[in-house]
């Protein structure tokens, strides 16, 4: 008799639904916090930052004129945000004052990345007033490059389509993300023109960069005189009508944040609908880790730069692209009256996945994620770790601890 009930209480067992444990954001910072170590003692000689690593396996570092300068003093600041441990602010403040001439620089959209992921964070956590001070230059160093006529801020000085269509303004969905620091900036200095700046290129880009389904065009190309939208295209993507995964998750996370800082509902509906374009990709893997572009390996299309979508050998992830779309719908899923909360629950799966199956290696190299895709067109840094991969993946953490805890997840 206790032979059967015992073999029935094990059948029973066997029967229930799998439990897996929840995201454990304690171990993640505990892993990210000693890979980080170890590159800072990589760095200790190395005045650059920390960007990827090259086709040899070492270390690739960069200048605090690159886009990504900012990410690294990001991750410190986040670092220090979950622990309070003070060696990691001072280690933050020790990286983020070497972008100190950065504040002035004009050549180029993305202050925003540079800037605000590095001191926007240090006066966020400080409330250090030096800090107000360089945000607010660099908010005017980014200013320089709006263009009236068209509302928008320029990306690049000068371009080319790949078909070699000269593009004198060029706008990227990337520049989305740099907006944040013109909303914070009119905040802190009471001067309305930053936020003005910020809303006009987020109407622009609404009403140009998105096709009708909401995935997003890479580049799109204003005429500097009339202002009037000439051209569409892709620089890092598949191809002009694909959608590159990490331009998709610009566009999900910019328009959060727009629909954040005006609360202006189309924003909130483009951010949605971008969203689910994510989401409910066909070929989006079960994982919801993306392929570097929702349409590499599709045929049907045909890259400007000389293969058609079918003929790669290995069709890449980009860990990138999730990172920053987990973090997006972490917010997102705050500004929605959802019963089944899909966004929330997409993001915790993504942060999963990425907890799971994409950690960087300990001792092959010091990132937190593996598994990147950069710039595919240029065999640029294709399945391979990368900061800025890192930085969202440790806000989304950050992100999903506070809504654990009950708090605002910004």
């Amino acid at each position: 008799m206790y032979k059967q009930i015992l073999i029935l209480i094990i059948a029973t067992l066997f029967l229930l639904p799998s439990c897996k444990e929840t995201i454990s954001v304690e171990k993640d910072f505990d892993f990210a916090e000693k890979q980080t170590k170890k590159m800072l003692l990589d760095l200790d000689t190395i005045k650059n930052m920390p960007r990827s690593i090259n086709p040899d396996g070492k270390l690739e570092t960069v200048g605090i004129y690159d886009w990504t300068s900012g990410f690294f003093p990001g991750n410190l600041w986040y670092l220090y945000e979950y622990s309070h441990d003070d060696f990691w602010k001072k280690s933050a403040e020790k990286y983020t004052e070497k972008l100190v001439p950065v504040q002035h620089y004009t050549e180029q959209h993305d202050l925003g990345f540079m800037m605000y992921c590095s001191f926007g964070n240090a006066y966020r956590l400080t409330g250090d007033k030096k800090y107000k001070v360089i945000l607010a230059n660099s908010a005017k160093s980014l200013s320089t490059r709006f263009v009236p006529a068209a509302g928008v801020i320029k990306s690049w000085d000068f371009s080319r389509s790949w078909s070699g269509t000269p593009w004198h303004c060029p706008v990227i969905i990337d520049n989305m993300m740099n907006l944040e620091l013109l909303f914070f900036v009119s905040k802190i200095t009471n001067d309305d023109k930053y936020r003005k700046i910020a809303v006009s290129h987020a109407d622009n880009t609404l009403k140009n960069h998105l096709r009708d389904d909401y995935s997003a065009y890479h580049v799109v190309n204003y005429d500097t005189l009339s202002g009037k939208m000439t051209d569409r295209g892709t620089r890092q993507g598949l191809a002009d009508n694909s959608a590159w995964a990490r331009g998709q998750s610009w566009a999900i996370y910019g328009f959060t944040m727009i629909y954040r800082e005006t609360k202006d509902p189309k924003y909130l509906d483009a951010a949605k609908k971008a969203a689910d374009f994510y989401l409910n990709h066909p070929r989006l893997p079960k994982d919801l880790i993306p392929y570097w572009d929702f349409n590499a390996g599709e045929p049907g299309y045909k890259s400007p730069w000389g293969y058609n979508s079918d003929e790669f050998p290995e069709i890449k992830r980009d860990v990138s692209a999730a990172a920053v779309t987990a973090s997006a719908l972490l917010e997102l899923s705050t500004y929605v009256n959802e019963k089944d909360n899909r966004y929330y629950k997409s993001a915790e799966k993504i942060l999963d996945s990425l907890q799971d199956k994409y950690r960087a290696t300990p001792g092959k190299d010091n990132f937190i994620l593996e598994h990147s895709v950069g710039d595919y067109p240029r065999n640029s840094e294709i399945d391979v770790p990368l900061v800025y991969a890192d930085y969202y993946y440790l806000e989304a953490l950050i992100r999903y601890n506070r809504l654990k805890k009950g708090e605002p997840v910004v």
